[in-house]
C-alpha cells in the first residue's frame, strides 16, 4: 500500500473521528493526498475540477426536485390521510397502531422518497398517540426509524437515481422497479417482528373500523397514492424520465397540498428554504465523493480491491457476502449517499466479472446501507427519529436490534435470491 492511499485513509478517519462533517472529510482528505502525490496546486484545481464535473448530470436535477417534492408533502398533510387511510385498515388488529406505522411509512416513504422526511412526519403525528394508548414509546420509536428506510427501496428514489449516476448509466426505472418487492418484503419482515412484539406485551385490539370509513379515508388518500401511479407509471411507460419526473412531482404535490388548504402562499419561502438546505448538503456530499472516487481510482484503489476479493474465491455468493459485510461497516460512519457514490466504483467491476447484474448489486447495495442509517454513531434517520419521539439512543437501542436482525435477514434474501430483484425489471425488457 502506496503512503498516498494511508494519507487517504488516516486523514478521512482522523477527520471524521474529530467530528468533521462527511462531505468536509471526504473532500478535504482528497485535496490533502493530492496535495502530496502530485503537488498543492494541482491538488486544489484537481479536486475543484471532479466536484465540478462530478455535478455536471443532468439525472442529478431530479434529487432537488424529489427533495422539494418531500418537503412539500410532509407539510401539506399527505402523510396525515394515508395514516388515516393505514388506521382504519389495520387500526383493529392488535397493536394496531404498531402496524400503521409500517404501512404508512412505507406508503410514506415511497411518495416523498426520503426516509428523514417520513421518520419526522409519521413519528411527529403517530407518537403522541401511540403513546396516549401506552404503547411503548422505544418500540414506535424503533419501528418508526427502522420502517422509514424502506422509501429509500421503494420507488422513487434519490438514493437509486445516485446509484445510477455511480454505476455509469444503469437504468433507472429498471432500479425503481427491482425495488418494489424488496422494499415490501422489508415491510413484511418488520410487521412480522412488530408481531411477536405484540404478542409478548399483550397489546389489545383498537377500534374496528366500518366499511364506510375506510372507503372514506382511502378516497381521502387516493390523490396522494397516485402520485407514485404517475410518477412511477410515466417513467416505465417511457413517457417522461426520471428528472422530469420529479418536476411533475413537485407540481402535483403542490397543487394537491393547495387543494387540501395545509400549505398557504405565504408558507412556501420556508419550504423552498429548507429544500435548499437539503439539496445544498446533498449536492455537497455527492461533489466531494465523486472527487474521492477518481482520488481511488487515480491510487488504482478499486483495482487491488478487487484483485484481492477475487484471489479469495471465485464464488459469487461469497465475494457478496464479504462486500455485504464491508458495507454494513461503512453504514455505520458514513452516509448512504457519500457510500454508494465511493463504493459502487469500487465492488461493481468486482460483481459484474462474476456475471451479477448491477440492477440486483445495487438494490442489495441500497438494502444494506439502509442499516447503516439507523445505527450510531452516524445515523441520520436514528437520530431523528428519537429527536422526534422525546427518548433516548441508549433506551432504543434494545428493541432496534430485532429489527436489525430482520434488516440483515432480508438483505441476505435478496442477495442469494437475484430474482427477488430482478423479476419485475425482466416484465418491462
Amino acid at each position: 500500500m502506496s503512503y498516498e492511499i494511508l494519507v487517504l485513509i488516516i486523514s478521512f478517519i482522523f477527520l471524521l473521528g474529530i467530528g468533521v462533517p462527511v462531505a468536509w472529510s471526504i473532500g478535504i482528505s482528497c485535496l490533502l493526498t493530492l496535495m502530496i502525490a502530485v503537488d498543492p496546486v494541482a491538488g486544489y484545481t484537481t479536486i475543484a475540477q471532479r466536484m465540478a464535473t462530478g455535478l455536471d448530470s443532468f439525472s442529478l436535477l431530479a434529487i432537488p426536485l424529489f427533495i422539494l417534492a418531500g418537503q412539500i408533502m410532509n407539510q401539506g398533510g399527505i402523510a396525515n390521510r394515508l395514516i388515516a387511510f393505514a388506521k382504519a385498515l389495520m387500526g383493529s388488529l392488535p397493536g394496531g397502531l404498531i402496524y400503521v406505522n409500517v404501512v404508512t411509512a412505507m406508503l410514506f416513504g415511497a411518495i416523498s422518497g426520503s426516509a428523514v422526511a417520513a421518520t419526522s412526519a409519521i413519528g411527529g403525528v403517530l407518537g403522541p398517540h401511540m403513546e396516549k394508548e401506552n404503547y411503548s414509546k422505544e418500540f414506535g420509536a424503533a419501528i418508526n426509524i427502522t420502517a422509514s428506510t424502506t422509501g429509500l427501496i421503494i420507488p422513487p428514489s434519490n438514493v437509486l437515481i445516485v446509484y445510477s449516476l455511480a454505476s455509469g448509466g444503469v437504468s433507472v426505472a429498471a432500479l425503481f422497479l427491482a425495488g418494489y418487492i424488496p422494499g415490501i418484503l422489508l415491510g413484511l419482515g418488520m410487521m412480522l417482528m412488530a408481531a411477536v412484539w405484540i404478542k409478548k406485551k399483550n397489546y389489545p385490539r383498537g377500534e374496528r373500523s366500518s366499511a364506510k370509513k375506510i372507503l372514506t379515508t382511502f378516497i381521502h388518500a387516493l390523490p396522494s397514492l397516485m402520485l407514485l401511479v404517475i410518477v412511477i407509471g410515466g417513467i416505465v411507460a417511457g413517457i417522461f424520465t426520471a428528472t422530469e419526473a420529479s418536476g411533475i412531482a413537485v407540481l402535483y404535490a403542490l397543487i394537491l397540498s393547495f387543494i387540501y388548504g395545509e400549505i398557504k402562499p405565504s408558507g412556501l419561502s420556508r419550504i423552498f428554504l429548507d429544500s435548499v438546505c437539503t439539496s445544498a448538503i446533498v449536492m455537497l456530499l455527492i461533489a466531494t465523493s465523486m472527487s474521492m472516487s477518481w482520488v481511488m481510482s487515480f491510487e488504482e484503489i478499486p483495482q487491488t480491491i478487487s484483485d484481492a476479493l477475487l484471489g479469495l474465491s471465485d464464488n459469487k455468493f461469497v465475494i457478496l457476502m464479504i462486500i455485504n459485510l464491508i458495507l454494513l461497516f461503512v453504514g455505520t460512519f458514513m452516509d448512504i449517499t457519500p457510500a454508494v457514490l465511493i463504493f459502487t466504483p469500487i465492488f461493481l467491476p468486482v460483481v459484474t466479472s462474476l456475471g451479477i447484474d448491477p440492477i440486483h448489486f445495487g438494490i442489495m447495495m441500497v438494502i444494506n446501507l439502509c442499516v447503516g442509517l439507523c445505527t450510531p454513531p452516524v445515523g441520520s434517520v436514528l437520530f431523528i427519529g428519537v429527536g422526534v419521539a422525546k427518548t433516548s439512543v441508549q433506551k432504543v437501542l434494545k428493541p432496534l436490534i430485532p429489527l436489525y436482525a430482520v434488516m440483515v435477514l432480508v438483505l441476505i434474501i435478496v442477495t442469494a435470491i437475484p430474482a427477488i430483484s430482478m423479476w419485475l425489471p425482466g416484465l418491462f425488457e
